[in-house]
């Protein structure tokens, strides 16, 4: 989002965020691992499921991709809803960044595996697990902070932790290379993942962060990143919104390969055992961007959340007074 103020994490040197951006159009570090590094977007129009009117069709023909990206842009235009008689008011079009295009293979969706496009149903208990929330939320949505999405409360979004799915806005990402670590850090709440690649174990079960903790190696030219110890949150704003049901066994292996100069091919398998019926698969594609890439500044405590509470207070005195 524009305007922004520049601020890079203390956890990735500011000459290793410079250095990036002058080895992203190589083939391999001065080390010899494969180059990933630089400013990265994987904003697309492809959705995470296939539409039901799809039905088993995989992929779009280049003239049917051409119809659909123009009717998606169209249809998620924000200036749309803003519109609206009784809009309250929210971002304009401008703000959002869900990009101009689909995936480039033109798939119908991002879920490639099981082949109907699909996540997989929940589990039997996943799945009252899920009713139980919904009804929860329902009932309760704003009786404290805790009651909220954690974007709300700027604690963490889904683009800063794995998998990478797109958000509405801000799907950049810095991405910078040493022979021991790789960094991934996103432009949305500028969440920093720092990627062990040179062996070591991970944190025992007990040691869990909103992020996870991921470990990293290489297969051939891919970067194979697996995750495991992310805080479970019925609110969490990622693969998670799908159901609002994780567990602990929740976990997500991601794969980043550079298929060309000006491209990565990142595939993210989740598995979830005691949620998912299966694991399931999705493919993105990145491509570069311009930079630099500088802070969303997500504002703790703002406005909003007080007024949220606020308006559910006053809400309940007023049912109160009319009993």
């Amino acid at each position: 989002m524009n305007p922004r103020s520049m601020l890079v994490s203390v956890a990735v040197p500011l000459a290793l965020l410079a250095a990036a951006a002058g080895h992203a159009q190589t083939d391999r570090t001065p080390w010899g691992d494969p180059d990933l590094q630089g400013l990265w977007s994987n904003a697309t129009l492809t959705p995470l499921q296939r539409p039901d009117a799809l039905g088993d069709k995989a992929f779009f023909t280049p003239e049917e991709a051409q119809a659909y990206v123009a009717e998606r842009i169209e249809a998620t235009n924000a200036d749309n809803t803003i519109r609206q008689e009784g809009a309250v008011g929210s971002y304009n079009d401008a703000w959002f960044d869900r990009g101009n295009s689909i995936v480039p293979t033109l798939r119908t969706s991002l879920v490639i595996d099981p082949a109907n496009g699909k996540v997989p149903p929940f589990m039997p208990e996943a799945q009252l697990q899920h009713e139980a929330n919904l009804a929860y939320a329902q009932e309760h949505p704003s009786d404290s902070p805790a009651d909220r999405f954690l974007t709300e409360r700027c604690i963490v979004f889904g683009g800063g932790a794995a998998p990478l799915f797109p958000e509405p806005y801000n799907n950049n990402y810095y991405i910078v290379q040493t022979p021991d670590y790789v960094t991934i850090m996103a432009e949305i709440n500028h969440e920093v993942r720092i990627i062990p690649i040179d062996g070591r174990p991970g944190f025992p079960e007990r040691v869990l962060q909103w992020t996870g903790d991921s470990r990293g190696h290489w297969e051939d030219d891919t970067l194979v990143v697996e995750t495991r110890n992310q805080r479970t949150n019925r609110h969490f704003y990622g693969v998670q919104m799908l159901n609002s049901v994780m567990s602990d066994e929740f976990r997500v292996i991601e794969r980043f390969t550079r298929t060309a100069p000006d491209q990565i091919r990142y595939q993210t398998t989740i598995d979830d055992p005691a949620v998912f019926t299966a694991p399931w698969t999705a493919e993105i594609f990145m491509h570069p961007q311009e930079g630099p890439l500088v802070e969303y500044a997500c504002h703790e405590g703002n406005y909003g959340m007080s007024g949220l509470l606020s308006a559910a207070r006053e809400e309940e005195r007023r049912a109160a007074e009319t009993q």
